[in-house]
């Protein structure tokens, strides 16, 4: 039996289902949906490895919505001219089988509005104006990283063998100084919201001040005892390394900071907003010796733990004067985390086909033969 046979089955044996399902939160799925979302991600990277098309689709389009500013901008879109979200999401939904939608700049706003999304489809759907109710898939939101984290996933996932060899491992969440301000908090808030249900030792650590969206800790803490595992935090990073088996310094903005960046971006507020990143850029500048260093990699278990990253990174020395992580250890790391960083686009692919075709093992078995007889 090959790779490409086992994979099938293996997804076949899944009973889960994400048809027709939005995937907004990892915390919203089943921990059989997440695996089916793993699987046959492994298996939409076999078929590229023996050249294989996996194509499904004859038509339809996909459609990437980004909310911060670097693809969607919404003082030059309709959006402007008084068009409402319910509007907006009907007009590009006509052929659309899938959306894509960042929104990370705005706390308390970026899930909220893929929800508003979300309803308005619905609608459009039941009047009769969509021929097809079209998926969500969140890129990044105010709340969690599903894309990322469950790219991260699979990454330890092949790291260490299998989800089950993760039980008891320790994974450290740790804040990480950088020169620039206003970084989201779904990094951390998908890692801590994801990790926390695999019974792993998850710690999550911060200066005083740098703390994250209470929901979301709250939920971490409940889905760790239901795991059999551990979350505590702490205001050290020395600690939270101390024999950790994995490591991911990320840098993100404080809570409360983000709250006031929301309304001075509401309130259109430039002033306030360069007074506030005057004031957020000094209070890192307090945290410097919060950096990945070769000392501190050689506090974890056997001084060899696997460093992780969502990229880019800040480079001590490379891309900054003095960053998240020192060039040493990133170059040490670089092949794993672009490793890391390349299970992505196969995490996106499987969540969209999930999300479209009621049996994607049949689909894509029925692809594999074709592509055989060729």
């Amino acid at each position: 039996m090959d790779n490409l046979t086992q994979l099938i089955n293996k997804i076949k044996e899944n009973d889960a289902s994400l048809f027709h399902k939005d995937f907004l939160l990892t915390w919203d799925k089943s921990d059989d949906e997440l695996k089916l979302v793993l699987d046959t991600a492994d298996l939409l990277q076999a078929f590229y490895r023996k050249n294989l098309s996996a194509r499904c689709f004859n038509s339809g389009l996909a459609v990437s919505q980004f909310r911060d500013n670097s693809n969607l901008d919404e003082g030059k879109s309709q959006i402007a001219h008084g068009e409402t979200v319910r509007e907006t999401s009907n007009m590009i939904s006509f052929l659309t089988e899938i959306i894509g939608i960042r929104d990370d700049m705005f706390l308390g706003a970026g899930h909220t509005y893929m929800m508003e999304v979300g309803k308005a489809l619905d609608d459009g759907f039941k009047e009769g104006v969509l021929p097809q109710r079209p998926g969500i898939i969140n890129l990044q939101c105010d709340v969690d990283h599903p894309t990322q984290s469950m790219a991260d996933l699979l990454h330890l996932k092949h790291w260490f063998g299998s989800l089950e060899h993760l039980r008891g491992k320790k994974i450290a969440m740790s804040w990480a100084y950088s020169p620039s301000y206003g970084k989201p908090l779904s990094v951390p808030q998908g890692i801590i919201g994801l990790m926390t249900r695999l019974g792993m030792e998850v710690v999550l650590a911060y200066p005083e001040g740098y703390g994250l969206i209470r929901e979301v800790v709250e939920r971490a803490g409940i889905q760790s005892d239901h795991s059999m595992g551990s979350f505590t935090i702490v205001n050290s990073m020395e600690e939270a390394f101390h024999e950790a088996d994995i490591v991911y310094p990320k840098s993100w903005a404080p809570y409360h900071n983000m709250e006031r960046r929301t309304t001075l971006l509401n309130n259109n507020d430039q002033a306030g907003l360069k007074e506030l990143e005057k004031e957020c850029l000094a209070n890192n500048a307090r945290f410097k010796n919060w950096e990945c260093t070769e000392g501190m990699i050689q506090m974890t278990k056997d001084g060899n733990a696997l460093y992780m990253h969502c990229l880019p990174a800040d480079i001590s020395g490379v891309s900054c004067q003095q960053g998240e992580v020192s060039a040493s250890v990133f170059d040490k790391y670089r092949i794993a985390t672009y490793k890391e960083a390349g299970f992505k686009p196969y995490i996106i692919a499987s969540m969209m086909l999930t999300n479209r075709f009621e049996d994607p093992a049949g689909v894509l078995e029925k692809a594999a033969l074709t592509a055989r007889k060729l």
